[in-house]
């Protein structure tokens, strides 16, 4: 029989097409969810705009019919969606929870739902954690949202995707190394194909020889220590990311790694490296608020609450400008790329909805954004627009996403292959010796 699906509220927020990625099971939505999302239907964030998408889709689906007692039709070959009103909990679990709230009426539902649909498997999906252990707690099934985690081999994957060649054939280095177009056939070094830009490191009289695999010319060629705008690469995965930030044939890069390895910094400094070839360079990051506190308690105006979110950014841009006198040339260029708004740091809320043309476009702790919002950002891309993802997927700040659930992870997983797309993981902590310190023993 068909399996019975209860949603929560996060689900819906997460993904609002949740409901077509059950297969031919029935979903039931309590109507405590329905009276959440009613709090979020007004707004620009993501949030909003997911809780209006399923509202969208529910009216769409109950146009001109009743839920009944089996609930409507989803689509062709998926199953049925009912709301469901408020349940208490059973006798034997009245007690077991003294504070009325709506994770309690959700759970005292799913509870219902199942004790109402004996021989049919019931379980409640929410991607909060302490509503998982409550419904244990109770003996109700309660599972993750599964549909958009990658698995963990393939995360792992995309930390490991630099091939070192410790077999090379001297003279195959030698052509990348020193030859005069600086490349080799790829027959020569490896013997399965490699997938567009797959980045390799091999040794040549103990140097260590940087390459990556150009599928238009299909050679495996050299990738050099590039300096841009005053800052030089300190390590190999730095060369590889200044590399790809730099190749205008490459549209979307994704750079990730720990604090201090250098992504937004690099990121940044390519930018300003070829800002003569681009309208408008912008660089942004999701506003997330710790402690579930609204952008209102801050004080001041707009422009001064945002500075706290903003501040990182302009971190990074003073690092570039402390590599030259303040009486410069190129540090009075990005003082007047500022102001002109040739450099735009700004909130990613205020980026969402703007078609961006010839744009440098940095979107600095991605692996805030859930994999819809990634989507949606970068199918905003016009003509001759570049777009850097930076950010560590073991450092989130959203209750609801994790190192397999969110944007960054899933931009790496899906892109990969692509000859538009490159990866680079930063290994080493290069922002001072005692970061690096802290970041491996703490």
């Amino acid at each position: 029989m068909a399996k019975i699906f209860v949603l929560d509220t996060n689900i819906v927020l997460h993904d609002y097409r949740a409901i077509r990625k059950f297969q031919d099971n029935d979903i039931v939505i309590p109507i405590a969810v329905i009276e959440e999302l009613d709090k979020f239907k007004k707004g620009n964030d993501a949030l909003s705009y997911n809780a209006r998408g399923f509202m969208r889709e529910i009216d769409k689906l109950t146009n001109g019919k009743m839920f009944g007692t089996d609930g409507v039709p989803i689509g062709k070959n998926l199953g049925k969606i009912k709301i469901e009103p408020n349940h208490p909990f059973p006798d034997a679990l009245k007690d077991l929870f003294k504070d009325d709230i709506q994770d309690h009426r959700i759970l005292a539902t799913a509870i219902w739902v199942r004790d109402n649909h004996k021989g049919r498997f019931t379980a409640l999906v929410t991607k909060d954690i302490n509503l998982r252990m409550k419904a244990k707690a109770a003996g109700m099934e309660a599972q993750d949202y599964l549909t958009d985690k990658i698995q963990d081999e393939r995360v792992e994957f995309t930390q490991k995707e630099v091939v070192v060649l410790d077999k090379a054939p001297a003279e195959a280095v030698a052509k990348i190394a020193y030859g005069q177009d600086n490349s080799a056939p790829w027959q020569d070094l490896v013997k399965q194909k490699p997938y567009p830009n797959q980045l390799f490191k091999m040794q040549k009289d103990g140097d260590t020889i940087c390459a990556r695999y150009d599928a238009d010319r299909d050679r495996i060629g050299l990738v050099r220590k590039r300096e841009v705008y005053g800052i030089k690469p300190r390590n190999d995965e730095q060369k590889f990311a200044i590399d790809a930030c730099l190749n205008p044939d490459i549209k979307l890069v994704s750079l990730t790694g720990g604090a201090g390895t250098g992504k937004t910094l690099i990121a940044l400094a390519s930018a300003l490296e070829q800002i003569n070839k681009y309208d408008q360079i912008i660089l942004t990051r999701p506003t997330v608020i710790l402690g579930n506190q609204e952008i209102g308690f801050l004080p001041g105006d707009e422009k001064s609450k945002m500075t706290p979110f903003l501040q990182p950014l302009m971190d990074n841009l003073n690092v570039i400008k402390a590599q030259y006198r303040p009486s410069s040339k190129e540090a009075q260029r990005i003082e007047g790329f500022l102001k002109d708004e040739k450099l735009l740091i700004s909130p990613l809320a205020y980026i969402r909805g703007r078609s961006l043309g010839n744009v440098y476009f940095i979107i600095d702790e991605a692996q805030n954004l859930t994999p819809h919002e990634v989507k949606t950002i970068i199918t905003r891309a016009g003509e001759g627009t570049k777009m850097v993802f930076t950010g560590d997927i073991f450092q989130i700040d959203q209750p609801y996403l994790d190192q397999w659930s969110n944007g960054l992870t899933h931009l790496g997983e899906k892109m990969t292959g692509q000859k538009l797309f490159q990866h680079v993981f930063l290994r080493k902590g290069e922002r001072s010796e005692l970061s690096d310190l802290a970041a491996k023993l703490l």
